[in-house]
């Protein structure tokens, strides 16, 4: 790996990270340049797994320390996802992914609609739709959810963000904090499997993590400093941009 193709990593990575925080989509950029960079897609898929691990962990760290979180509920929807993360990484070997794409951007416009036209956001501490028949339909669809992170994860945040705040009523900024948290108790399971199938790229996963790990805390960060509004600003704009990315490229 020469030095210039380090850094380009390491720069993906946080823009990446960070945009995975605030909004989703960060892997739609670091899954094409791991592949342009020489890897096979499933090799790339694996290693980009490593740096969602570091990204998420710092985001929780700092998500935590503002005091933003929604504990246990976002336990019970990790372990949910996890078990369909198990079912997902195991079809990254068997299914094409085209099809997958192409679901998933008329599901980002979808969610780019809900978002637009959406009552005003919340305040920070105010949550809604959290008695048991919430909380268990949250639990059966994050099982869904999860099929589809372990199988890809690029554009997951998207999904998780329609889900949460249609079906529980959160805010933006803790759907985001709840968000991390899912998504990096299933990425082990994820990364277990592709450890097993020995389909990770250590050198280059390593590099990109420091990236995502960088750009994960300044997504954290910046979602609890500017709330609601900024998120559902780069929100709506990375939603329609990688929309039209996967549906024609």
């Amino acid at each position: 790996m020469e030095l210039l193709d380090l850094i380009f990593i390491v720069l993906a990575g946080t823009f990446a990270g960070f945009l995975n925080v605030v909004a989703g989509g960060g892997s739609l950029i670091t899954l094409p340049l791991l592949i342009f960079l020489g890897l096979p897609p499933t090799i790339a898929n694996g290693t980009n797994r490593i740096a969602i691990l570091a990204q998420n962990s710092f985001a929780i760290a700092k998500f935590n320390q503002n005091g933003v979180s929604s504990y246990p509920y976002s336990i019970y929807l990790g372990i949910s996802a996890l078990a369909g993360s198990l079912v997902g990484a195991l079809l990254v070997f068997d299914i094409d992914e085209d099809v997958f794409k192409r679901i998933l951007s008329i599901v980002m416009v979808g969610v780019a609609l809900l978002i637009l036209f959406n009552r005003k956001s919340k305040d920070l501490d105010v949550e809604e739709k959290m008695h048991f028949k919430n909380q268990a339909w949250g639990v059966i669809s994050f099982f869904f959810i999860g099929i589809y992170g372990g199988f890809l994860h690029a554009g997951i945040g998207f999904i998780i963000i329609l889900t949460l705040t249609k079906l529980n009523g959160f805010s933006l900024l803790k759907t985001n904090s709840i968000k991390v948290t899912v998504a990096l108790i299933y990425t082990l399971a994820a990364v277990g499997v592709f450890i097993y199938n020995d389909a990770i790229n250590w050198k280059f996963a390593l590099v990109l993590a420091a990236g995502n790990a960088l750009g994960g805390y300044l997504g954290s960060s910046f979602s609890v400093k500017r709330g609601d509004k900024w998120i559902k600003a780069i929100l709506l704009v990375s939603i329609l941009v990688l929309a039209v990315k996967l549906w024609f490229f």
